[in-house]
């Protein structure tokens, strides 16, 4: 049941993708349970994961903004409509 730091990041690593098994997951918790600097690893790899996917976000809605000529001419045509 005891793994090795190596291993337990591997299983951090496929936790967070959502592909560790069960046994993974039983077997990491227990590792981190016992070994502090891979705890440390792991919320430090959620933290990670946690600002790049508000970064993709932000990127996202950035991206979806009208540029600032297409924003020109929907003006001029709402002037002429009216």
């Amino acid at each position: 049941m005891k793994i090795s730091c190596d291993e337990a990041t591997k299983i951090c690593d496929q936790n967070q993708y959502k592909e560790a098994s069960f046994l993974d997951k039983l077997k990491l918790t227990f590792h981190l349970f016992l070994c502090k600097k891979c705890g440390q690893y792991s919320h430090q790899n959620n933290v990670m994961t946690k600002c790049y996917e508000k970064h993709k976000l932000f990127e996202i809605k950035k991206n979806n903004c009208l540029k600032d000529e297409e924003k020109k001419c929907m003006k001029e045509e709402l002037k002429t409509k009216i």
